[in-house]
């Protein structure tokens, strides 16, 4: 089984920063893509950035120049910095990630999230 876990939430003053982390772990293999997703009361909840094994990055719009995502292959362990954080940034994230383990004697490969954690930016 596969476990991941997020830290580094909290409050926050709007043009603030936070550094999200998400560690895996288990019988990891390899972490093929890792994203960040976001959920505010009353809404669905949406990606906010995502990476690629090979180190390709998308974003969110309203996150662009703000938010940057990053990994660590070594460690199995992703990251979201996030700068000049919004009222609106206020969420709880969500670490995602696509996970080939360790199944048997071969692999098998499954998508797993991290149980969130709170950002709150006041204004």
């Amino acid at each position: 089984q596969v476990h991941l876990v997020e830290s580094g939430g909290g409050l926050v003053q709007a043009g603030g920063s936070l550094r999200l982390s998400c560690a895996a772990s288990g019988s990891v293999i390899s972490i093929n893509s890792m994203g960040w997703y976001r959920q505010a009361p009353g809404k669905q909840r949406e990606l906010v950035a995502v990476i690629t094994s090979g180190g390709t990055t998308n974003y969110a719009d309203s996150v662009k120049g703000r938010f940057t995502i990053s990994r660590d292959n070594a460690n199995n362990e992703g990251y979201l910095q996030m700068n000049s954080l919004k009222p609106e940034d206020t969420a709880v994230y969500y670490c995602n990630a696509d996970v080939t383990r360790q199944w048997f004697s071969g692999s098998a490969r499954n998508n797993y999230w991290g149980q969130g954690t709170q950002v709150t930016v006041s204004s």
